[in-house]
């Protein structure tokens, strides 16, 4: 619904205004001046209480120590009340601010945003990158605004997409794009501390560079301790030619312990001496003050001190004053009244509700309606005075402050400003004094071609069309072959059928996760662990490991799963115009019987083969699974199809080489294919070593290229066949290779290699056709020109099959059919026992709650808390309980309480009553409640209590039949409240001061007596149905003062027996005298009494 407020402005929040052009008042007559001025005057306290405009500033403020010093309540506190006093802003409205506050782990922040629907109008966050793009949309949907200082995005850019998002700072990739231009450095490496904000930050940091043509290595976290730092640092020594590593987490200047724990490992290990430059992520975010400051980390280490000269520090610049000015300027105003450590970042924070104030204003100059996608395009072409720095906003809607470049010079404790960083221009200027690098020079420059955006770079080189013209005839020559070799390279990286990708085309998973399936208790688990505020903000979202390229084979790659066969560590080094060629000619293979080659990947030091994902595995895996039954139509289509992709591969004259039942492998539709095709040629062209597999992997290798393993990479098509007839053995007999033998594989490849005698699988004439016999026994011979083509294999397995067409799809229908009489019989079962379980699960629940309040918990409703005017409640407890539980064991108390409270429920089943709870030995139990009975409620508890009463009178315990078991029982009538309490193991609960009387009329009475308050006599009195009730006196009931209570001893036509109360003279102290009782019974029955 749409407000539209009398100045005119509509909006579709309902408390906020819109303006358009007004009429002047000097052109209104008089009369309608003053009527519009008392129209004024009647709505003014409505809209001063209307418009309020809240902000909600989201953060880690409670689980991140740094950014709680941000001290963001004080920074909106600051912001806002400048904000609603500065007579530049025409907001016609005032705004107001919430903290709101964001987990740490990345999945529970973006959880704990949805959440955030109502919390406010506008929002400024996210701090964590790793959910920017969900929390945008998000706020789009809700038509919020989301002005962020940290989210590190290009796609964010896009406004058809993200509507409602805008930067409140320079993106800071194009801070530090600008400064690698300057010095042109190309490579860098991001490194992160463990924590997830900073973790997504590198991620996003390392994606935003490679968007700009640069390239990244190695992202990675840097470790939990010393070990794991170090390996990092090897990491990126061994990553190639890194110019600047960027370090993604919170900077030692103000305390940041993971960035002083790196920076001094890699001190140690000689890397701040000058051949890397570091730089510090966290303090682009923030105005880092560097006038006349020195910063104590830097001032009490001396080796930090050092380390610290290879760091570069980019800042927001400070103009005119710095941030710790402008701080203290605002504590000696009396704005700020917390003398305390701040992060710079409360001036980010300031900054960016200012903007918002400033879109707000914007947008009423201009008439639109206050939404969030007119609040962030009305931030372009904006300038103001931030906390202490001028923001401006260009006609585009980019921000851009002006950065200096801080640096050190490893003697002492402060930072001077080297370079300006000029945004507009994309250029570095002079400050006024150099860059002291430790080393004498900047790291080593890359080529400009990196910084060019009409050149592509791979390894540095330029790969430019050089029209070279040595003759007319041989310069058509030379550009011929310079635009085929550039348009081979374009066609490896982009286009629908690149073949070269990154970590930017896949996304890894985790294939055990994915298999797992959710239940409604897990939702309602990790929901329930969200909304308790005090839960282990270290529960489970990080206990499964997440998936990477180092960890993980399978990922997704334009909405598929795929496989990534990976290359061992030396293997393989650098893709060669050699390799292009085998890739393009693997790609150019389609058969349905051959895995597709999608691409290749390189990322790091990681080299992989993609190919499609068969979700049954190898052929190898399905043989060896004893749940899958295979009979020879099914053996037969498996081979039949491995025999058609050798058929297509041998005529594209392309050889195997590998050919084994692992590099077979099978889809969702049981349709075989062979993988592994191209791998020794790709090892080829690397002049990769050669290393011996174990025997048990020479089983497939035919005995020629036993005797010269070296030169086995070079697959042969006899070689293939060979190959082809072991795998057979294994589909027939579904076992292992020479599995019948019982020999060791180091034997079994001796004898192979060197015969005579020739040492072959043997196969049983009843296990396969005997011309299936007879063409493997073909195909593995010693001589490879006996040896039959695939083509010959193909038409002989025809025959063999008789000329049918082999199906598996019908082989499984068939198999079908024989479960399915069975499969009716088990669902029915199951469906049986499964209502057997549902049946006992409701009895239980109506046993625990009220059948209406256990329903509505079924359905998922919620319980509203319920009032009812009038109901019994009845209480009541063992006397003498304390001293019985303490001479008796802990299990005879035990069946001392269920055997009394299981005779007390029998009574409850025979009147109108709920029994609400047991505490020890007090029983509770209420009438009129949840189903109100009229004024029946106090004569069912009345009766009720002269039943309990009776059958006490005959009841002993099991272990000491001789002590009376006395119990005293207290009855009130009035109003109460009953409602559900609690998530785990749910209690409906009363409430009222009715419940207290009651167990005050219990906590009074004495032994064997019903203990009976006035408003119960009035209605038992009213009902006429013989109660016989005597006057106790006035009795002092705690929290009530003193009242007149009364005893209920029978009633008319009730001909139970009572057992009759012990005599209690006035001023007698009755529980001793219970006491003493009890411990003489327990002595007689020789029972230890006395204690030592």
């Amino acid at each position: 619904m749409q407000h539209i407020c009398t100045n005119g402005w509509k909006s579709n929040h309902s408390c906020v205004p819109g303006i358009k052009s007004r009429q002047s008042l000097q052109t209104l007559p008089f009369c309608n001046f003053l009527l519009w001025v008392f129209l004024g005057v009647l709505t003014f306290p409505c809209c001063v209480h209307c418009l309020i405009f809240k902000v909600g500033v989201l953060g880690p403020w409670s689980c991140d120590p740094f950014y709680y010093k941000a001290l963001p309540t004080v920074a909106a506190r600051l912001a806002v009340s400048r904000i609603n006093r500065d007579p530049s802003l025409d907001l016609g409205l005032t705004m107001d601010f919430i903290i709101l506050q964001e987990p740490c782990e990345t999945s529970k922040a973006l959880t704990a945003f949805i959440f955030n629907d109502k919390s406010a109008n506008a929002f400024i966050g996210s701090a964590n990158p790793g959910y920017c793009i969900a929390a945008s949309l998000l706020a789009k949907n809700w038509d919020k605004a989301l002005f962020s200082y940290s989210c590190v995005s290009y796609e964010l850019d896009r406004t058809v997409g993200y509507p409602t998002f805008a930067r409140t700072s320079p993106f800071p990739v194009d801070v530090l794009f600008t400064m690698f231009k300057h010095y042109r450095w190309a490579s860098s490496a991001v490194v992160s501390s463990n924590e997830d904000i900073w973790i997504d930050t590198a991620g996003r940091v390392a994606g935003a560079l490679r968007r700009k043509g640069l390239p990244v290595p190695l992202v990675t976290a840097m470790g939990l301790n010393e070990t794991e730092v170090e390996s990092t640092l090897r990491k990126i020594q061994n990553a190639g030619p890194v110019r600047v590593i960027i370090m993604c987490m919170h900077s030692v200047l103000f305390g940041g312990e993971p960035q002083a724990t790196f920076l001094t490992k890699a001190h140690k290990m000689g890397m701040t001496s000058g051949r890397y430059v570091f730089v510090s992520y966290d303090t682009l975010q923030y105005s880092a003050p560097y006038t006349n400051v020195s910063y104590s980390p830097l001032q009490n280490d001396s080796v930090l001190r050092e380390a610290y000269d290879a760091v570069l520090t980019i800042t927001v610049a400070s103009e005119p004053q710095s941030f710790s000015e402008a701080f203290a300027a605002a504590q000696r105003s009396g704005e700020v009244t917390l003398p305390v450590q701040v992060n710079p970042l409360f001036g980010t924070i300031y900054n960016s509700i200012y903007l918002l104030a400033k879109a707000i204003h914007n947008g009423r100059k201009a008439g639109l309606q206050l939404s969030g996608s007119n609040l962030a395009s009305s931030t372009k072409n904006t300038t103001f005075d931030g906390f202490n720095q001028k923001v401006q906003v260009d006609t585009s809607g980019e921000v851009k402050t002006s950065y200096v470049i801080l640096d050190s010079d490893s003697k002492g404790s402060r930072l001077y400003p080297a370079y300006v960083v000029d945004l507009k221009s994309g250029m570095l200027r002079f400050a006024g004094r150099s860059i002291h690098f430790p080393g004498g020079s900047p790291p080593t420059a890359d080529s400009r071609c990196w910084f060019d955006e009409n050149a592509i770079c791979t390894g540095g080189r330029r790969l430019l069309v050089l029209a070279v013209i040595l003759s007319l005839g041989v310069g058509g020559l030379i550009i011929s072959f310079y635009i085929r070799r550039r348009l081979q390279q374009i066609q490896l990286i982009k286009g629908p059928n690149r073949i070269l990708l990154t970590l930017e085309d896949l996304t890894f998973i985790n294939l055990q996760l994915s298999k797992k399936k959710i239940t409604l208790e897990d939702l309602s688990g990790s929901r329930s662990i969200l909304d308790d505020k005090s839960a282990d903000h270290s529960h489970s979202v990080n206990s499964v490991q997440t998936a990477t390229y180092e960890n993980s084979n399978v990922a997704v790659y334009e909405g598929d799963w795929v496989w990534l066969k990976k290359f061992e560590e030396g293997q393989f080094k650098e893709v060669k115009q050699s390799t292009t060629r085998i890739f393009t000619k693997m790609k150019d293979l389609r058969n349905e019987n051959v895995n597709p080659f999608l691409g290749f990947f390189l990322e790091c030091s990681m080299f992989a083969v993609v190919t499609e994902h068969c979700s049954r595995g190898s052929l190898q895996d399905l043989l060896r699974n004893e749940d899958v039954k295979l009979d020879w139509m099914f053996k037969s289509s498996l081979l039949l199809d491995l025999i058609k992709g050798m058929k297509y591969l041998h005529h594209r004259e392309f050889p195997h080489g590998r050919l084994k039942s692992r590099n077979c492998v099978v889809d969702g539709r049981f349709v075989l294919k062979i993988t592994d095709h191209g791998f020794n040629e790709l090892l080829e062209t690397q002049k990769a070593p050669f290393e011996e597999p174990p025997p048990e992997d020479l089983f497939w290798t035919a005995p020629e290229f036993l005797r010269d393993l070296p030169n086995h990479r070079k697959g042969t098509y006899k070689g293939d066949v060979y190959s082809f007839a072991i795998i057979l053995q294994e589909v027939v007999v579904r076992g292992p290779p020479y599995c019948m033998l019982g020999l060791p594989p180091e034997e079994i490849i001796r004898k192979v290699k060197k015969p005579p005698p020739m040492c072959r699988p043997t196969v049983a004439p009843d296990q396969a056709p005997l011309e299936c016999i007879q063409l493997m026994k073909q195909c593995w011979s010693e001589l490879p020109d006996r040896r039959p083509a695939f083509e010959e294999i193909f038409d002989r397995f025809k025959i063999i099959n008789k000329g049918k067409k082999t199906n598996i799809i019908d082989s499984m229908l068939r198999m079908l059919e024989q479960y399915s009489s069975n499969l009716e019989d088990l669902i029915r079962e199951r469906t049986e026992e499964l209502e057997v379980e549902k049946q006992r699960t409701e009895k239980l629940l109506s046993e625990m709650l009220p059948p209406s309040v256990a329903e509505a918990l079924k359905t998922g409703a919620t319980v509203e808390p319920e009032y009812f005017d009038q109901v019994t409640i009845y209480f009541s407890d063992i006397v003498g309980f304390t001293t019985i539980s303490s001479l008796s064991d802990p299990i005879e108390v035990v069946d001392l309480l269920n055997d009394l409270y299981t005779l007390f429920d029998a009574v409850l089943s025979n009147h109108d009553v709920y029994k609400v709870e047991t505490i020890g030995d007090a029983y509770m139990v209420a009438s009129g409640l949840p189903k109100r009975n009229g004024n029946k409620h106090a004569a069912e508890i009345a009766n009720m209590s002269l039943n309990i009463l009776s059958s006490v009178g005959s009841f002993h315990m099991r272990h000491m039949p001789e002590v009376p078991v006395r119990i005293r029982i207290g009855i009130h009538s009035g109003p109460c409240v009953a409602g559900v309490v609690g998530l785990t193991m749910p209690r409906y609960c009363l409430f009222g001061d009715t419940v207290n009387t009651a167990s005050r009329m219990e906590s009074t009475g004495l032994p064997y007596r019903i203990h009976v308050n006035n408003s119960t006599v009035s209605i038992l009195r009213s009902l006429n149905d013989g109660y016989k009730i005597e006057v106790r006196g006035k009795t002092e009931l705690k929290g009530k003062g003193i009242e007149e209570t009364y005893w209920l001893v029978g009633k008319t036509n009730f001909t139970k027996p009572l057992p009759k109360p012990p005599e209690i003279r006035p001023g007698d102290n009755w529980q001793e005298m219970v006491t003493d009782e009890v411990k003489t019974l327990f002595r007689k029955a020789n029972r230890q009494v006395d204690k030592k």
